[in-house]
């Protein structure tokens, strides 16, 4: 080995007691430097990174994290970021975590359970302090593994446990009674909502919402389509079908349980030669970011993503600062009806 490969060997060996010596400052100085800057004078910042260029330091974050079993590190598993409103969900955990002092490891599930249970096992196995999870419907039993090892999760868009875990939701029933409120409110008489599985808690509560509405009015009608997923693919399909019937029988107004299937409705009905809004109304649902952008853009029921997680956060902040005292809740948040022209002209 080369004299200068040996000493870059040194120096990346250099421990954080080398760096205090160099300084000619404490241990918890230089802890301070690299977690807590804000504590110290700019003279002592000076002389801390003076010796951490000389020795070429890197702090060695995950090997504390495993001596000690803490650390300032938090994981995220959402569920699937190709949607934008899991996007903002992971901007607000960021943003949150960022203002507690935490650093942020961000996975995508990808709308996968094994993926999301390797994630939970990966961050459980390297000590983060604690998880966000944006689940899977079905039973969170990667989650309770999680937390049988002392390590708190926090549920967003899933609620939470008041004996174990904090969730942040959306009122998923108002939403979806936001947006048959607002068809019926413009004299549409009857309603078709598509969506599904219809065992997906969203798309159940969405409907129990729009049912609602509907009860609430005499002389309108609902039609239930289920759908098995939620893509533009099945939006063409389900537009396809509706085009494919007499005008007599066609629902003159559509609630679809995503932004997807919606603009993949719109987008069939539209080249067959069937007017939205005027033939058909349509709204979707989570105010994705292309639902404005469409060829129609989308009405819309808009979830607060971003403040999701910034409360998920906040609560898994609270959790790991203060154990002892803090308690379990649940927040629900509303959701928020956006008008655009595949509702109104």
């Amino acid at each position: 080995m080369s004299e200068a490969r040996a000493r870059r060997g040194q120096q990346g060996d250099s421990r954080m007691g080398d760096v205090a010596e160099r300084a000619g400052v404490s241990h918890g100085t230089v802890s301070n430097f690299f977690n807590r800057p804000h504590l110290l004078s700019d003279a002592t910042r000076e002389k801390v990174a003076a010796a951490v260029d000389a020795l070429a330091f890197v702090p060695n974050d995950a090997a504390r994290t495993l001596a000690k079993g803490t650390g300032n590190t938090v994981g995220a598993v959402l569920v699937d970021i190709g949607n934008s409103f899991f996007v903002d969900i992971a901007r607000g955990i960021e943003s949150s975590a960022a203002e507690a002092g935490l650093k942020l490891l961000l996975a995508n599930s990808d709308v996968d359970l094994q993926r999301q249970n390797d994630y939970l096992d990966l961050f459980d196995e390297t000590r983060v302090r604690g998880i966000i999870l944006a689940p899977l419907d079905g039973e969170q039993r990667g989650a309770a593994r999680v937390r049988s090892h002392g390590r708190p999760v926090v549920f967003v868009n899933w609620p939470g446990d008041p004996a174990q875990s904090c969730g942040v939701i959306v009122d998923e029933e108002f939403g979806g009674y936001l947006a048959a409120s607002h068809l019926i409110g413009l004299g549409r008489t009857r309603l078709l909502y598509a969506g599904g599985p219809l065992h997906l808690h969203a798309v159940a509560d969405r409907l129990a919402g729009v049912r609602r509405a509907v009860s609430e009015h005499t002389g309108v009608e609902l039609e239930v389509a289920e759908t098995h997923s939620l893509t533009t693919r099945v939006g063409r399909i389900l537009g396809e079908q509706l085009a494919d019937r007499a005008v007599a029988d066609r629902p003159d107004a559509i609630v679809c349980a995503a932004d997807s299937l919606a603009v993949g409705c719109i987008e069939h009905l539209v080249a067959a030669g069937i007017s939205v809004p005027d033939d058909i109304a349509v709204t979707g649902y989570d105010d994705n970011h292309y639902a404005a952008e469409s060829a129609v853009p989308v009405t819309t029921i808009a979830q607060p993503g971003r403040e999701m997680g910034v409360i998920a956060a906040g609560l898994l902040a609270e959790e790991v600062d203060e154990p002892a005292t803090h308690e379990h809740r649940t927040v629900v948040l509303k959701p928020e009806l956006v008008v655009r022209r595949s509702s109104v002209r």
